[in-house]
């Protein structure tokens, strides 16, 4: 919702209460003779159903109502001029008029305020190409096009005025060409003396200096119209229950509201359409027209002179002159200014780069056609890579990760074959029995000797084949021919193996034990790079919302600075007011503020801005207020404008 559709809203829904208060009072209540009269109550079912269509309810909710349907509403009303005063039925057709009002008042400040601010960009347009010599220089390529082809129908005029034609001969019409331009040399022989870029750069002072003045007329409007019109007669809380506004006191006053304020509309778009009016004439302009009209003049605080001097049909016919004459005829006149003074459009800005790439075309194809084959197979194979990647380095370790979680034995993390130091350990143990029975130190061993043995064996214990070998590595070749040297080293041999195989399962169970981890590790690079790469895609090829919220806060920022910047700037009235202008300027960028902070604020947040924005562009509170509210935006919002 903008800002304009806040100020409809709630002038529209004061003109409801307005109607309820005055049903409760007795003036807007249908008497006996209009209650059995078919065609009256067939009028005003009308009337009702066109002022149902004209209320803001009835519009959607984030626009007003469309200029053909109020068109259409005061032409489907057919209001007579003659009525009967203090009729029900006069009542409702004031009440529709009224209705329109605050709709075409709605129209004719979205129009004013949404033409406004795009002027803002031409401006920086401007500004960017007045900065440097190499913008200006890029300016001059793209419109040397424009130049041209004005200069060429410049010649070819001059030629026609001084009857040349194609039919009297080419040498007759090429000599009035050739002098044609020789007279345009020496016309032009002073502008010769100054650079090429330095004449560029005057054109762009001349058209950001116009663009700033419809820029500053336009906000003078603004501010005339919120500060002189329904804007300003509405109380932000109270509404018709306030016995000031729109007159609970007196039943006419509303209606000298709506005229003057239908007459203050006209003169402002009539100020607007006078080209050669400057900025600081304005206001006096506005207040000659007004001066003159019949709609403004009548305007007293009881509103009687209205309305038993004009009728609904007056008011009508003069809303429907706004909605087909003066509002189309501002819009074409303040298009024609932008277009004259705006940026180029996008055709003469980039015509070079897009020739460009036309001219080459032919060439890029025929690249294209004969690499064929090999542009095929780089994408065939960049896309098995990305499959070959996705399963290998994502889809396999994500699996082994819940084949561990699960204890599947399939994916257990193991340096060494199951069992495999349980054999050897057996068989370490056969071995030195098998030694220590062959090989007694005294009497042949029984069943717990052995079983001692075995048990020593176990705990690492080789006393039995290392008094052996003691013994055998004293005569080392005779140990080895006919001792049992070479049988020792062997179960030595074993049981340095069955150690290895002791500290290895050691570390294979610290590394089942941090299998999860290891399984986490080996997913990690994957899957930081599948990311990397999605984040990059989405920031490349969908909305980029990452960098859009930036560079909105950032805008948020940039706008309260503009806010700041207007409200020091200003000057005060008497009243401890600001300008009518400054006041336009300030709601040009309250109404970007509000857009750029939907859908970054939260919601209830963004509620409580709106109410400090209304008490920002409130400017009977005073500018002294206005700065401080400034100055409170910026430090409770901080946190969503960096």
């Amino acid at each position: 919702m903008s800002f304009v559709v806040d100020q409809v809203r709630r002038i529209d829904s004061q003109l409801d209460r307005l109607q309820l208060s005055a049903t409760r009072a007795g003036s807007f209540s249908i008497t006996a003779e209009e209650a059995h009269n078919p065609t009256k109550t067939s009028r005003i079912a009308h009337l009702q159903n066109l002022i149902k269509s004209l209320s803001t309810t009835a519009s959607s909710k984030h626009s007003l109502v469309p200029v053909a349907r109020i068109s259409e509403a005061l032409q489907r009303a057919n209001i007579a001029s003659s009525y009967e005063d203090a009729s029900y039925e006069h009542e409702l057709e004031w009440l529709l008029v009224s209705k329109a009002t605050t709709q075409v008042y709605g129209q004719v400040l979205s129009t004013i305020l949404e033409q406004t601010i795009p002027l803002e960009d031409d401006l920086w347009y401007w500004d960017d190409i007045l900065s440097t010599y190499r913008f200006a220089g890029l300016y001059s390529i793209q419109t040397s096009p424009v130049r041209v082809w004005k200069w060429s129908q410049e010649i070819y005029h001059d030629v026609l005025s001084r009857g040349g034609q194609v039919a009297n001969g080419w040498s007759q019409f090429y000599g009035l060409v050739k002098d044609a331009v020789q007279e345009r040399s020496i016309a032009n022989i002073q502008r010769r003396v100054v650079s090429p870029l330095a004449l560029v750069r005057n054109e762009g002072r001349k058209k950001r200096a116009a663009l700033r003045k419809i820029r500053l007329i336009n906000a003078n409007a603004l501010g005339v119209l919120l500060g002189e019109g329904l804007g300003n007669e509405s109380v932000h809380d109270d509404g018709t229950q306030s016995p000031t506004l729109l007159g609970t006191q007196s039943g006419h006053r509303w209606k000298s509201v709506m005229s003057k304020n239908i007459a203050l509309m006209d003169a402002v778009i009539q100020s607007v359409n006078t080209a050669e009016l400057s900025v600081d004439k304005f206001d006096d302009s506005v207040a000659s027209i007004t001066q003159d009209d019949q709609f403004y003049s009548l305007h007293e605080p009881t509103g009687e002179r209205t309305a038993s001097t004009l009728k609904p049909a007056d008011v009508a016919e003069r809303l429907q002159y706004l909605l087909r004459d003066a509002l189309p005829t501002y819009t074409s006149n303040f298009n024609a200014v932008v277009k004259e003074n705006g940026r180029p459009s996008l055709i003469i800005r980039y015509w070079l780069p897009a020739t460009m790439l036309l001219v080459s075309s032919t060439t890029i194809l025929r690249i294209f056609v004969n690499r064929k084959e090999e542009i095929l197979t780089w994408v065939r194979e960049l896309g098995q890579t990305v499959i070959d990647f996705w399963t290998n380095w994502v889809v396999e370790p994500a699996m082994r990760i819940i084949g561990t979680i699960r204890h599947n034995e399939d994916s257990e993390v193991s340096i060494m074959s199951k069992r495999s130091l349980e054999s050897d350990r057996a068989s370490l143990e056969r071995m030195v029995v098998d030694f220590a029975v062959k090989n007694p130190e005294g009497p042949a061993l029984n069943e717990t000797q052995i079983a001692d043995i075995r048990a020593k064996v176990r705990e690492g214990d080789l006393t039995t084949v290392l008094r052996s070998y003691e013994k055998d590595i004293q005569s080392p070749v005779k140990g080895a021919i006919v001792g049992n040297l070479a049988s020792a080293l062997l179960i030595q041999v074993q049981k340095t193996k069955v150690d290895v195989e002791v500290a290895m399962s050691g570390i294979d169970s610290i590394l089942k034990s941090q299998e999860l981890l290891f399984g986490f590790i080996g997913l990690t690079p994957g899957v930081l790079v599948s990311i990397g790469v999605y984040r990059y895609l989405r920031g490349v090829f969908s909305s980029r919302k990452g960098v859009q919220m930036w560079a909105r806060q950032g805008r948020m920022l940039l706008i309260l600075r503009n806010i700041d910047r207007i409200l020091t700037s200003a000057t005060a009235t008497e009243d401890g007011e600001i300008s009518y202008k400054d006041h336009g300027l300030l709601v040009c960028e309250v109404h970007l503020l509000r857009q750029a902070a939907n859908g970054i604020l939260p919601r209830r947040i963004f509620h409580d801005l709106l109410v400090e924005i209304d008490e920002l562009v409130d400017v009977r509170s005073g500018l002294q207020r206005q700065q401080k509210v400034v100055e409170r935006i910026r430090w409770a919002y901080s946190k969503w404008f960096t």
